[in-house]
């Protein structure tokens, strides 16, 4: 029998279940069995919050990596390419070693039905057994408690923040947050915090499960000084550890105090110069994410960040804040219908100078004219356009080189407009690179 593509795989696990989406860990947990994988490396670290996840995986895995670890990490979705959900050491799972997990986990499902996340959790964790690492770090794709990755017994549970988004499944109070987020914690494993007004229920989870609760602004915390930042942690037998003039990061420095914490209670060595290099090495496509433009012979600075909900929008405004510009700050703005549109926008009002709103290519998407209609409701200028693409010309159109455009609002939009770079660079039309 011919075998599948990738893209055969994916098309396959989309029509497999009746709804994209089923909370409950009790299918996973019957085929996790049949495929009898044991633990998944000696280190199990598993990453939830309302933002924040990405990057805080990122930290944990190249901190781990910067001691020369092997270290597999599975996050969700991705922007332009299946592969990204998987990394192993490093480097994208291959179309090839993922058809071969997806037929692992198609073996051993037998009549179970799986969801798409419950498909490809299940085969990341297949390869990540097979890989023989060190450590695996897993972002928890919705909530935490029934989530799939929860199938999964860690060694450390984090939780970075604890917002109010996906209220049809996690419930509309922080309260009701707090504890789907807290069911990733276990039995007398360190759980850890980095929101700094944990409710009561993630607290009365920890006690419960005699998890040592470590709590950033208790345990951990960091500050910031001109041109640099500070941090200090609780070690696991309760020593302080401080490590001081670290470099500003344009990833969240929040995430990384989250890290850093984590790191500290694995017992690795502690190097302040490795730990100050893996930090500055971090890179996520897509979060705070600069890149610098050559648009018909002009400089333009493009920011992209996937920031979808009012939390996310805050923590932007704040990092924009504290970058004022010379000149102008351009818009491009698109948003999923179940989004809080009035909540993401309010944040942003005085520090963006020009909207360009457009539509993201999906069935989900907040139609322009909502999007043009809120805006002008809180006096902002705004121009609607077709496409993401569309957007993104029009005001590459009119930046100057002391202008920057952000471009923000979803994985979807900040996907389209990765796709648009690529296109124009092998067009010659865009030399686009981070910066």
């Amino acid at each position: 029998m011919k075998q599948r593509s990738l893209g055969e795989w994916l098309a396959y696990l989309e029509q497999l279940h009746p709804s994209a989406i089923d909370m409950g860990l009790e299918r996973s947990q019957k085929v996790l069995a049949r495929l009898a994988l044991g633990k998944l490396a000696p280190r199990v670290v598993t990453v939830t919050g309302t933002n924040g996840k990405g990057s805080t995986c990122a930290f944990v895995a190249s901190l781990l990596r910067a001691q020369g670890l092997r270290v597999g990490v599975y996050s969700s979705p991705h922007l332009l390419r299946y592969n990204e959900r998987v990394l192993i050491d490093g480097q994208e799972a291959s179309d090839e070693r993922l058809c071969e997990a997806f037929a692992a986990v198609e073996a051993a499902r037998g009549d179970i039905s799986l969801t798409y996340f419950e498909m490809g959790t299940l085969a990341a964790f297949w390869l990540f057994y097979q890989s023989q690492l060190d450590a695996v770090v897993l972002e928890v794709g919705l909530g935490g408690r029934l989530d799939t990755v929860n199938v999964v017994d860690a060694d450390l549970a984090l939780v970075t923040s604890i917002g109010v988004d996906h209220v049809d499944y996690l419930g509309d109070t922080r309260e009701l947050v707090a504890f789907e987020k807290a069911g990733i914690f276990r039995q007398g494993k360190p759980a850890l915090c980095g929101d700094l007004d944990p409710p009561r229920p993630l607290l009365d989870k920890a006690a419960e499960l005699a998890a040592p609760l470590f709590l950033r602004g208790r345990d951990f915390d960091l500050a910031s000084a001109d041109g640099s930042w500070s941090w200090r942690g609780t070690a696991a037998d309760g020593a302080q550890v401080e490590l001081a003039d670290l470099p500003l990061l344009d990833l969240p420095m929040e995430n990384a105090t989250l890290a850093l914490q984590a790191y500290l209670l694995m017992g690795l060595p502690w190097d302040a110069g490795q730990i100050r290099q893996a930090l500055l090495a971090t890179r996520i496509t897509g979060r705070l994410d600069r890149r610098l433009l050559s648009w018909q012979g002009r400089p333009v600075e493009l920011l992209l960040d996937v920031g979808h909900n009012p939390h996310a929008a805050e923590y932007l405004a704040r990092r924009l804040a504290a970058r004022p510009l010379k000149g102008r700050r351009l818009a491009v703005f698109g948003l999923l219908a179940d989004k809080d549109l009035d909540g993401v926008v309010a944040p942003l009002q005085g520090l963006v100078d020009d909207w360009a709103v457009a539509p993201l290519d999906t069935p989900r998407s907040r139609p322009a004219a909502e999007l043009v209609m809120a805006l002008t409701n809180v006096g902002a200028a705004v121009k609607s356009y077709a496409s993401v693409d569309a957007a993104l010309e029009g005001q590459c159109a009119q930046a100057t080189a002391d202008d920057q455009i952000l471009l923000f609002g979803s994985f979807f939009c900040v996907a389209q407009a990765l796709e648009w770079l690529e296109r124009h660079a092998q067009e010659g039309g865009v030399d686009g690179s981070a910066g």
